[in-house]
């Protein structure tokens, strides 16, 4: 087994995650784009509250104890907040062709089955999404590089569910970006101060 790489299993909103992202430096790694997951089991129905710190260490002891494995993936994100696992600045365990070159995100929720765009899982979809924001922003990388697990060659998961359009969070991310970063250089050049 390799040396387990520890989790953060901390929460955060939106505002906080940015803030708590912000201050993290990617010196020993640094990926190359974001993997986004649904976690299936649990569904949103089998977890009405969300996550909690003890669910964080019992997928601790799963990752390490049952897989294992040396990290897991490094976000999981429910309708409330946004969960850190395995820490941002290390490579995590998610998704076979990627492990080594991306983040993975896991959404709570079965989006094969359960609403993404209302309910519950329109929340998990708002706190994703600020959370992609966060990370493309914060690592120079362009959303459409956004992957979907089920894009992975090397995996037999149709995961996230067919309920999460691609183009939509990308589009989404996009947007959210331009909200956080507007601005522009002035068309005319700006007047100099009297002498």
């Amino acid at each position: 087994m390799s040396t387990w790489k520890g989790i953060v299993g901390a929460s955060f909103g939106a505002a906080e995650f940015d803030r708590y992202c912000h201050a993290l430096a990617w010196t020993a790694w640094r990926p190359s784009f974001v993997v986004l997951h649904n976690t299936a089991v649990p569904s949103l129905a089998q977890r009405p509250t969300g996550f909690s710190p003890e669910h964080m260490r019992g997928l601790e002891a799963y990752y390490r104890d049952v897989q294992r494995w040396n990290a897991g993936p490094h976000l999981f994100i429910d309708d409330r907040k946004i969960w850190v696992f395995t820490p941002l600045t290390v490579s995590g365990v998610h998704s076979p062709s990627w492990n080594k070159f991306s983040l993975g995100v896991e959404m709570l929720g079965n989006f094969a089955t359960e609403p993404f765009g209302s309910g519950r899982g329109a929340r998990v979809r708002a706190n994703a999404v600020a959370a992609l924001a966060t990370l493309h922003a914060v690592l120079g990388l362009d959303p459409a590089t956004l992957r979907l697990h089920r894009e992975d060659p090397l995996t037999t998961h149709r995961c996230p569910g067919d309920k999460v359009p691609k183009a939509d969070v990308i589009r989404r991310v996009q947007e959210l970006l331009v909200t956080r970063h507007a601005g522009e250089h002035l068309a005319e050049p700006m007047p100099h101060p009297p002498a």
